[in-house]
């Protein structure tokens, strides 16, 4: 038994007032153990109550949380072992201080990730626009948000950005998104006929909903045209550039048939001769 106690109270000096012994090395560890199985059992039960579109976020959080509580039973469990962790923090302060500056920026990228997560102001899938790059969300983390961008490219999004920048949720009330096409016509064009033309193109789109019906708006007389403009809804606002795109090859079809014509910029110079007398 005096060996045991012994072992137990070995002790290793770090320096003259730091050292830690067998026992309290032991308290650690089976505090870590205890704490572990606590959480585990505590996610479990938490995931059963929970939505399927929410576990991935608790999964998140709990993940940042679990650390959280890592640390602070660890730094009680060798309080209570008799070691006085204030002076290796007051020892490392000038480290801790560098390290905080450091990891500013890591610690608001993980706040701004936890509010993400708790407020649903994002979610997989969400087509967004921030310092006008477009993508679509397929990952978010605590520190990042990833997003895929039309050319196929991956956005990594630092997550405090959300929360500085101005974002544009393109997909936050439902999948369906107002577009609009411009479109310049010749002064004398039957302006009717281009109202007509442009909501058949739209009509005919496959991928143009048929409720809301397109419409047109006349906009403005120009300098060289006169402006309208072709409102349409589509469910996919990731492809809205195909979809603009193959409507501006339709309506340039559409118009020659018809004898349509799309003007270029133009001045009319008028010369006079004034003759000295």
């Amino acid at each position: 038994m005096n060996k045991i106690n012994e072992f137990l109270n070995y002790t290793f000096d770090f320096t003259d007032q730091v050292h830690i012994s067998v026992k309290a090395m032991l308290v650690v560890a089976l505090a870590f153990f205890i704490t572990n199985n606590i959480l585990k059992f505590s996610r479990k039960i938490i995931n059963k109550r929970l939505e399927e579109g929410d576990k991935g976020k608790f999964k998140t959080v709990f993940t940042f949380l679990k650390y959280f509580i890592y640390v602070l039973v660890i730094i009680i469990a060798l309080e209570s072992s008799g070691i006085q962790v204030s002076v290796l923090l007051a020892g490392s302060a000038a480290l801790l201080v560098g390290l905080g500056l450091g990891l500013q920026t890591l610690f608001q990228d993980i706040i701004s990730g936890i509010f993400i997560l708790l407020d649903k102001s994002l979610h997989v899938n969400d087509i967004v626009e921030i310092d006008d790059k477009v993508g679509k969300i397929f990952e978010i983390n605590l520190r990042t948000t990833r997003a895929v961008t039309i050319d196929n490219r991956v956005l990594i999004i630092p997550n405090h950005v959300f929360l500085t920048h101005s974002l544009f949720n393109w997909t936050q009330n439902s999948v369906e998104t107002t577009e609009v096409l411009t479109v310049g016509v010749a002064y004398g064009s039957d302006v009717e006929k281009v109202k007509q033309l442009l909501i058949q193109v739209a009509t005919e789109h496959s991928r143009v909903l048929k409720n809301p019906k397109p419409d047109v708006l006349f906009m403005d007389f120009a300098d060289s045209a006169l402006i309208f403009r072709l409102v349409f809804s589509i469910n996919n606002s990731f492809a809205h550039l195909k979809i603009k795109s193959d409507l501006r090859f339709a309506i340039d079809k559409k118009f020659r048939e018809q004898k349509v014509q799309i003007p270029f910029p133009q001045r009319d110079i008028h010369l006079y001769n004034n003759s000295e007398k």
